[in-house]
């Protein structure tokens, strides 16, 4: 996108008419959830849950990846980097989420391998500079990033690359939109799909879902004018009780997807159960290595065991993902929990709803 058009899609002006829109045309008392941790944080950026009337709230769902994994994944993944001769990968805002009993960054202070990596293909680059040493990355996130992931497998496989593993603790989105609709206390009117991962899934991924909740859906971008432009859409759909799958991120989503990286996410991964931070065990959300790359699979080759393990006591961060609380009904918000010391991953990553409320929040 050029720099004109992220000016268009910034219009103060265009804005403010979107804004009397939404203002004219709610009547209604509705509750909006953004299915995304960017959504997430470029709304508080922006100041939009300031400028939206009364009759609408929106609410943070379990669109932070680090957020929904579970907390005997983050155990899984310290313990890993506790190992002598493997060296940890990593995007940041996995580091210092806190496990029962440490975290990677106290790992990494105790003079553990551990390195922040840009891409997975940074972390092919350490293994091959670290032939006697096994590098594992750490594969968390949604169908936006398992592609790339896919392929560093398949690259390392291509080269010969005997020392390069991956854990996979990807989730797929489409599965917990059922469990959000199915749960009885989150009483949701509509939801801002992501555009991240639309731009792989296409709209046609959500059909399934939407035909079988009849909910209001908008696929929505990132800029402010892309936000309020699906809040509108939104409110319309749920006063004209006229329930839409609607695309308002043409720009960048089609009905297909990315058909491409779809096929390299497949190649290498299959679907599987997978646990969420919160929401539960949720059937076929998961994703996990194909036998036929067994050999690059961290959790076979390492036998790792997912033992059973509790959420940080007090934290209300999976009560957050379902937008049945908000943070400052958390017990632990800004007062034993904060960003210099966390104590839940919504307050760690860069798209948890707790940073974003204490980084752009009043209350």
């Amino acid at each position: 996108m050029s720099i004109k058009h992220l000016h268009e899609y910034r219009d103060p002006e265009l804005s403010r008419k979107i804004i009397q829109q939404i203002k004219k045309t709610s009547q209604k008392n509705i509750r909006l959830m953004e299915v995304c941790g960017t959504h997430t944080t470029s709304i508080f950026r922006n100041g939009i849950r300031s400028i939206l009337p009364e009759t609408i709230s929106l609410l943070s769902g379990p669109g932070c990846p680090v957020c929904v994994t579970a907390q005997n994944e983050i155990d899984a993944f310290i313990e890993l980097a506790k190992l002598d001769d493997v060296i940890i990968a990593t995007f940041g805002d996995l580091i210092k989420v806190p496990g029962a009993h440490s975290s990677l960054q106290n790992e990494q202070a105790k003079g553990r391998d551990v390195s922040v990596v840009y891409s997975t293909f940074d972390a092919i680059d350490i293994a091959k500079k670290n032939p006697d040493k096994k590098v594992v990355f750490l594969g968390v996130g949604f169908e936006t990033t398992a592609p790339t992931i896919a392929a560093s497998i398949l690259s390392a496989h291509e080269l010969n690359l005997n020392n390069y593993f991956v854990i996979s603790a990807h989730k797929l989105l489409p599965p917990a939109l059922f469990t959000l609709a199915e749960n009885p206390e989150t009483k949701i009117d509509g939801f801002i799909l992501p555009g991240h991962v639309s731009v792989i899934i296409g709209v046609k991924a959500y059909i399934p879902f939407y035909e079988q909740y009849n909910v209001p859906c908008v696929i929505a971008g990132f800029e402010p004018i892309d936000i309020l432009q699906a809040i509108l859409m939104l409110t319309k759909q749920i006063e004209d009780n006229a329930a839409k799958l609607e695309n308002s991120y043409q720009r960048a989503v089609t009905f297909e997807g990315n058909p491409k990286a779809r096929s390299t996410m497949n190649a290498v991964f299959e679907t599987t159960d997978a646990a969420w931070r919160g929401l539960g065990n949720i059937p076929l959300s998961g994703l996990k290595i194909r036998k036929e790359y067994a050999a690059f699979d961290a959790q076979k080759v390492f036998g790792i065991k997912l033992a059973e393990s509790e959420d940080p006591k007090g934290c209300a961060c999976g009560e957050i993902l379902l937008g049945i609380k908000i943070p400052p009904q958390c017990p632990l918000y800004k007062n034993k929990c904060t960003p210099v010391q966390p104590i839940g991953p919504c307050m760690v990553s860069s798209e948890g709803t707790c940073a974003a409320y204490h980084r752009y929040h009043d209350t």
